[in-house]
């Protein structure tokens, strides 16, 4: 078991990486040149004619708000009015523990409402538990934990460090549920909350329900509104941004269903 999970921990860091659209048309258009350099001209012209027009209409085109409108408006913003929950855990990739280390103090990302949702629901829930859930997620596990800097930055945030557990092992979102739900230990009847971007909540719920663990969903750092919006993007690098991050939760999604580390291809409320 531990074998078959360093190389899913492996393939994820590298194939899906290789597979993020703006890498793969990158890629096809070098095939292409090399084709052309190799005196194949008819099939290297197609293949960097297909890669250029791709990047730009991948780009430009409102394909990654399609992709990511899909997966941030599957799970709606969690209801006040269920009452108080018992516990919450945040995931983490919120903060980059290379940047923080190099400045000496908490570096935040596109991820950082994570962290102003957990002090937001610290101060309205006072009587629930608190997890943060993320270790080191790199491939060679050399970037450190974000965990190391949490704490730091709640202080700041005026967030005792005794209201929040560290879960500091988990490396992706399937250890993340595993390792959270060994950590707290829920009981039946016991009401969470499950923090993390909208765009990663489905492959999120779908793990913790694998686990065994149930939350409910507390979506935050919305990259798209409620009513689809058809503009294109501003540029093609914020368009071909958009493309990957969407790409790399589809491709999640997908991964971990058939490797059984959710049931749901898709979950859903």
């Amino acid at each position: 078991m531990e074998e078959e999970t360093l190389m899913f921990f492996i393939l994820s860091k590298t194939v899906a990486f290789l597979l993020l659209p703006s890498n793969l048309l990158i890629i096809i258009g070098i095939v292409g040149i090399a084709l052309l350099a190799l005196r194949r001209a008819r099939a290297g012209i197609c293949l960097v004619v297909a890669s250029i027009g791709l990047l730009v209409a991948s780009g430009l085109l409102p394909v990654g708000t399609i992709l990511l409108h899909g997966l941030e408006s599957r799970f709606p913003p969690w209801d006040a009015r269920r009452g108080a929950p018992d516990g919450i855990v945040v995931l983490g990739n919120a903060i980059s523990p290379r940047l923080s280390r190099s400045f000496g103090e908490p570096v935040t990302g596109g991820s950082g409402s994570r962290l102003l949702a957990l002090a937001r629901l610290a101060f309205a829930f006072p009587g629930a538990r608190i997890v943060y859930s993320g270790g080191d997620p790199s491939l060679f596990g050399k970037t450190g934990r974000e965990t190391d800097f949490v704490y730091p930055l709640l202080d700041g945030l005026g967030v005792s460090r005794d209201r929040v557990l560290l879960e500091t092992r988990s490396r992706n979102t399937a250890e993340n549920a595993a390792f959270t739900k060994e950590l707290v230990g829920p009981k039946p009847g016991e009401r969470w909350l499950l923090v993390t971007s909208a765009l990663h909540m489905p492959r999120a719920i779908g793990c913790f329900r694998k686990a065994g663990f149930p939350v409910e969903a507390y979506p935050v750092g919305w990259r798209t509104t409620r009513e689809f919006d058809w503009i294109g993007t501003r540029s093609l690098a914020y368009g071909l941004a958009r493309v990957d991050a969407a790409a790399y939760e589809w491709i999640g999604l997908v991964a971990y269903w058939l490797t059984g580390r959710t049931t749901q291809l898709f979950p859903s409320p």
